[in-house]
This record gives C-alpha cells, sequence and structure tokens, in this order.
C-alpha cells in the first residue's frame, strides 16, 4: 500500500513538473493509478457530505467549514487523485483557469446584487405591490409567476433576488422554507426554455444547438410551476399572509427604481451582447459580474449604496462559492448511456454537483434531447438550496434556508413537480436524441487515467 502511494504521488509531482507551464493550455492527459474509493465510491463525495453535515450543525462557522472543505479536497485530489483537466497541480491550474470566470462571476453577482437588493427595497416599489397583488393566497402565486417570466429574459440570480426582496415586505420579513423554495424554482423553471435565462441552456446555444431545440423545456417548466407554486402559496398565506394594504405614506423612489433598471439593464445587455456576437469570449472574462458593479458605481452619485451591507454578505459569497468550487470538483466525468432516463436522473444529480460540468459531459456524449437535459440541469437544482447559483443567492438574503433537512421537508412539492414536468413532455413531446455537438464550450470535461 505505502509502495502504491508513493509510486501515485511520484507520478503527480513528475506531472506537475512537466506541466506548470502548459496548465492552462488543452487538457492533460496522464494515465493515473485508480483514485481511492470507499465502498466504490469516490472519497471525494465523502469530503463533501462531511462538509454539507459540518454547515448542517456549524452554521456560524459555515465560511470557515467551505473554506477549509475547498482546501482539503484540493490538496486530496492534488496528491492521491485527478482533476477533468489533469493531475497534481498543474491538473488543478487548469481546472481553475476554467472554472474562475464562474466563481468571480458568481461571487460579484452575490455582491452586486445585494446592494441591489437594497436599492430596491428603499425604492419602496415592494411596499407599493399590495395594491396590485391578490389579497389571499393568489398574490403569493402571482409573485412566483413573476419571478418566472423575469427569468425567461433576466439572469436567474437577479429573479430569485428580487422576489425574495418583494416577498421579505409583502409578508413583513416572516417568509416560509417552503416559499423560499418555490422562489428559487419559479426562477430557474422560468430560465430553462430560455437560451439567455441560465447558464446551462446559454452553454447549449454556443455549443450550437438552435434555440427552438431548447424552448421545449418550458412545458415542463409551466406543468412544474403550477404544481409547487400552488402549495407553497397556500402554506406561506397559512403562515405570513400577504399585506392586504399600501403602506401609508409610502412614496416610490423613481430614482432608485432607476438605478436598479440601469443595473439590470446593464446584466441583461451584456448577457446578449455576448451570447449574440461574442459568444467565444464568453469564458474569458467575468464580463456580467463586471457590468453589474459598473452600473453600481456609475449610479453611486445619484444614490449611494448602502455599502454598509457589505461585510455581511462578503463572509455569506466566501462560503458559496467555496461550497461551488467543491462541487466542481467532484469526479463527474462520465456519464451512463444517454436516454431519458439518464437525463431524468442528471436532474436529481444536479441538486446536489454543478451542472456546468454535467451539461458539458452531456453536449460532447450527444444522444440527448436538448430540450429534455435543459429542463433536467436548469430545474432540477432547485430541489436543494446550493443546487442552483438562485438557491445560493437567495440564502444570502435568508441565511435560515441553508439547512438541507428543512429545504426537503417544506420545499417536497419541487421535487414532484421535477418529475410530474418531465413525465408530461414525455408524453407531449416526447423523446428525440440529437448528435454530439460540433463545437463545445471551453470547458474540461475527461481525463485519461
Amino acid at each position: 500500500m505505502k509502495e502504491k502511494q508513493l509510486k501515485r504521488i511520484g507520478i503527480v509531482l513528475a506531472s506537475t513538473l512537466l506541466g506548470l507551464a502548459g496548465a492552462h493550455a488543452a487538457p492533460i492527459a496522464v494515465a493515473v493509478p485508480d483514485a481511492p474509493t470507499g465502498f466504490g465510491i469516490p472519497v471525494e463525495f465523502f469530503l463533501f457530505t462531511l462538509t454539507l453535515l459540518g454547515v448542517a450543525l456549524f452554521h456560524q462557522r459555515a465560511m470557515e467549514i467551505a473554506l477549509t472543505s475547498a482546501v482539503v479536497t484540493a490538496l486530496y485530489k492534488i496528491l492521491f487523485s485527478a482533476f477533468s483537466g489533469g493531475i497534481g497541480v498543474a491538473g488543478f491550474l487548469h481546472h481553475l483557469g476554467h472554472e474562475w470566470v464562474i466563481l468571480v462571476n458568481l461571487f460579484a453577482l452575490l455582491m452586486g446584487f445585494e446592494l441591489l437588493s437594497r436599492h430596491f427595497s428603499e425604492s419602496h416599489v415592494p411596499a407599493a405591490l399590495p395594491r396590485f397583488l391578490p389579497g389571499d393566497w393568489k398574490g403569493g402565486f402571482v409573485l412566483l409567476v413573476l419571478v418566472f417570466v423575469m427569468s425567461a429574459f433576466l439572469d436567474n440570480i437577479a429573479a430569485a433576488i428580487i422576489g425574495g426582496t418583494i416577498a421579505a415586505t409583502v409578508f413583513q420579513r416572516r417568509v416560509h422554507i417552503g416559499y423560499l423554495a418555490a422562489i428559487v424554482a419559479a426562477s430557474n423553471a422560468g430560465g430553462a426554455g430560455s437560451v439567455i435565462g441560465d447558464t446551462t441552456t446559454t452553454m447549449m446555444w454556443i455549443s450550437g444547438i438552435p434555440p427552438l431545440q431548447v424552448v421545449e423545456a418550458a412545458l415542463g417548466a409551466l406543468v412544474a410551476l403550477m404544481i409547487f407554486g400552488i402549495p407553497a402559496s397556500i402554506k406561506q398565506h397559512t403562515y405570513s399572509p400577504i399585506l392586504k394594504d399600501e403602506a401609508p405614506g409610502n412614496r416610490i423612489d423613481w430614482a432608485r427604481v432607476g438605478v436598479v433598471a440601469l443595473i439590470l439593464g446593464a446584466a441583461i445587455a451584456v448577457n446578449l451582447l455576448l451570447n449574440m456576437h461574442y459568444r467565444v469570449y464568453a469564458d474569458a472574462f467575468p464580463f456580467i459580474g463586471a457590468a453589474v458593479w459598473a452600473a453600481l458605481l456609475i449610479a453611486a452619485p445619484l444614490r449611494r449604496p448602502d455599502w454598509t451591507a457589505l461585510p455581511e454578505a462578503f463572509r455569506g459569497s466566501v462560503f458559496l462559492v467555496a461550497l461551488v468550487l467543491c462541487a466542481s470538483m467532484m469526479p463527474v466525468e462520465h456519464l451512463p448511456h444517454a436516454s431519458w432516463t439518464t437525463a431524468l436522473v442528471l436532474g436529481f444529480v444536479s441538486a446536489v454537483f454543478d451542472n456546468i460540468p454535467l451539461t458539458a459531459l452531456a453536449l460532447k456524449q450527444g444522444g440527448y434531447d436538448w430540450g429534455f437535459l435543459a429542463y433536467a440541469v436548469g430545474f432540477g437544482g432547485s430541489m436543494i438550496w446550493f443546487g442552483s447559483s438562485a438557491g445560493v443567492a437567495l440564502s444570502n438574503l435568508y441565511p435560515e434556508a441553508r439547512s438541507v433537512w428543512q429545504w426537503l421537508c417544506h420545499g417536497w412539492p419541487v421535487v414532484v413537480a421535477y418529475v410530474a414536468g418531465f413525465v408530461v413532455m414525455l408524453t407531449v413531446i416526447g423523446w428525440h436524441p440529437r448528435e454530439p455537438v460540433e463545437k463545445m464550450p471551453a470547458i474540461a470535461v475527461s481525463v485519461q487515467k
């Protein structure tokens, strides 16, 4: 055993020395011994499970636990396992080279949208919404529909943040965790059928898949919205009814509304510009996060952001980015044979692991109906709070959402809705597998072992 481990470490060190100069080049194809497993399960999964348990048991140390887990997982993979782009330090650098844009974009959006939510709240628009929303459970459902529609053309993080900010006002900050799960699900479902509504569908578009092959996911998403949205809204109405009247003397700050519109407009414009004209540069720089911060700073002389919100948001954002980094290092290099059952299972897998490499693997493998894949990896992440960027962002506003057990106990209609929407798509549209795409996104998805 000791000789085997020394041999593994020797291979890792050799590949590291040879590959450091090319860490950002093509994936390194190096033969390494099989990675250690327990009961046939890679050790990385046990590390990730321990991370989630630690976060569940010690909420106050969530950031420290996530950062420690990211370091331990990286060191373990450097010494004993492999990354999708190679082994050793070179493999780790290659992995970061493909993940850094996603991670920095996520961090910038989490921090920027925290300030956006403060702008939106201080504009007094949420306090005016009781004038337009129905006064019973249907008011909560209309809000979910609004989030669903927004996420079709707006980043799902922004849609979830706006929905959560409105909910905090109209429900007087007493928002049921089941309704929080519904907000996340609505933001993910709305973007599942739009090539600009979710990172995974944008990847498909960049790869050359026509938008019409993705839009069929909207059917399953609409069915799912009805199934999880109605019970969640009824539960929220029982827990804390929606405000029936607008607060007396409430006056909308239209300048702040303009600031919110500028920030969202910048995010939408950059997203469209990248995906329609400059797709090859989309993975080169965190353009959307930079656009949000540029808009915030440009508008600062008109309405000063609430900078005091950043220290608390920073800890939450670092925690969530570290957790996403941990998920990205899980060994999901191979998928079973493409079929509708595999696509269905991928939705459950994406609730725990990063759906971006899963999507890249499926695109390379081929044999999937892209509309079903878009629905599965886009909406499936709603089943657990950290399964999607929208859930990660909303938990920054509502830290009580960071409980897998509570999320599943009260958000179980999302799971039922996911399966029901998939079944309706299968029955009405049918499964039409496609060939592998010719142009893959710049994401390494395999390693020779």
